[in-house]
């Protein structure tokens, strides 16, 4: 799971105008580089464009989603990650840095240079950074997969409980020391019981 770029953009008549951005290109060949963030901000102005304002919408293209959000007063922000990042931990992210965003610049952003070196907003980076491990970045996300491992621990432990009372049945078939009495109340109980098992 990855971001691969944020942008923070203003809408309005015309084109989306990005405002500022930030980029994980480490993965690219260092040529590859300024093609690569070309392409994002592509990406960025064109599927802004088509989000209505106060929407959200996510946007597959190849192994990419671009992630966009336009609130009502014209601000919008986009994130692109790959295919397995979670939708929800994207629009936290966009809610929350737009609302910063929003915080740190008052209306300014309204006026404000349209050229992305011109306009650096320092806090981009921290979540470029902070937002690359969707568990550790939003605690929902991180709870659920707590979750999700003690359901796959307690799935376990079933299937070896189960595999031991088979186990169980086999010794009692095979006992000396129980008489017929004993080895007939075992299985009552455990037909009576059998409506408790989880399979």
């Amino acid at each position: 799971m990855k971001v691969v770029g944020i942008t923070i953009l203003r809408t309005g008549a015309g084109d989306p105008i990005p405002l500022t951005m930030a980029c994980d290109l480490s993965s690219y060949g260092f040529f590859q580089r300024q093609g690569v963030k070309e392409m994002l901000t592509f990406f960025s102005k064109t599927f802004t464009k088509r989000t209505e304002p106060g929407q959200r919408q996510s946007i597959s293209h190849e192994s990419y989603v671009v992630h966009c959000y336009v609130r009502s007063d014209g601000l919008a922000g986009s994130v692109i990650t790959d295919e397995e990042y979670p939708a929800r931990v994207a629009f936290v992210l966009l809610t929350q840095l737009l609302d910063e965003f929003t915080t740190a610049t008052g209306d300014s952003w309204k006026t404000m240079e349209t050229s992305l070196e011109s306009s650096p907003f320092p806090p981009l980076e921290e979540y470029l950074v902070k937002y690359q491990d969707p568990a550790s970045a939003d605690k929902v996300t991180k709870i659920q997969n707590d979750l999700d491992e003690t359901t796959n621990i307690l799935h376990k432990t079933i299937d070896s409980v189960l595999e031991r009372g088979v186990k169980l049945d086999s010794l009692v078939e095979k006992s000396n020391d129980l008489s017929a009495q004993s080895k007939m109340f075992y299985k009552q109980a455990k037909k009576t019981n059998s409506c408790c098992v989880v399979s």
